[in-house]
């Protein structure tokens, strides 16, 4: 009776052992790859930050460079068509997109009410005192 007790506890150590090894060399792959994903997309996305900044100076923008504002978000960049030249004709917001990326909700959202046409002027006078 003693040793088919200790034989059955033998056994279910082994097997935790053997679960346990399983499981740190799945966790070690697995790791692995989640940090291989991660400093790909952190690649992939200062990648098409500096691109973003680019654009403006590169041949097919539509755009003087001179005319053009960087945001970031939610929309990369202002353009003042004409402000170089001293008069500008429109305001143009564009979002720079690279491969097969879309629209996040954030930029949707802006492009809808701009297109909705509702943009405002705000001029906000802040009174310093000393």
């Amino acid at each position: 009776m003693l040793d088919q007790l200790l034989l059955t506890a033998a056994g279910v150590a082994i097997g935790f052992l053997v679960a346990y090894v399983v499981h740190l060399g799945w966790r070690l792959r697995y790791t692995s790859a989640i940090r291989r994903d991660a400093v790909k997309r952190s690649q992939a996305v200062t990648s098409g930050k500096a691109h973003e900044q680019l654009v403006p100076y590169l041949p097919n923008f539509a755009f003087n460079p001179r005319d053009v504002r960087f945001l970031g978000s939610p929309v990369d960049l202002v353009v003042f068509d004409g402000l170089s030249n001293g008069h500008v004709n429109r305001v143009v917001f564009v979002e720079i997109k690279t491969g097969a990326s879309r629209l996040s909700d954030r930029e949707r959202q802006v492009r809808d009410t701009i297109e909705a046409r509702r943009v405002e002027w705000l001029e906000h006078h802040h009174e310093v005192t000393t």
